[in-house]
């Protein structure tokens, strides 16, 4: 994955062949914010500036910033998958909140 984190924010980070740039935005807010640069550091710098930058607006706006995630996650599931997990997190001696956890953790490279 080519991601970037600072603060608690992630971004995605991908490059731009044409203007031969790194290119990222914040993942997980409702508003756009982008940076780039020509190399690692640059895009680093880039990317924490465009942070502090949002933090800075939303204060001076009077707005609360996104925060990268609330750790509230709604799934849709076919019934018979929700009937599997609920019997896999109680054979593993979980709720199924403690199991979902730590499934989508492993599957995301989390845990």
């Amino acid at each position: 994955m080519n991601a970037m984190t600072y603060k608690g924010y992630a971004a995605r980070v991908e490059y731009d062949a044409e203007d031969r740039i790194f290119v990222g935005h914040l993942a997980g807010t409702r508003d756009i914010v982008g940076f780039h640069g020509s190399s690692v550091d640059e895009l680093e710098a880039a990317f924490h500036e465009s942070v502090d930058d949002y933090l800075a607006a939303c204060e001076k706006l009077g707005q609360k910033p996104d925060k990268p995630v609330s750790g509230k996650m709604m799934l849709r599931v076919p019934p018979d998958i929700h009937g599997a997990a609920i019997r896999a997190a109680e054979l593993s001696g979980m709720s199924l909140n403690q199991w979902a956890t730590k499934a989508i953790g492993s599957a995301a490279g989390a845990v």
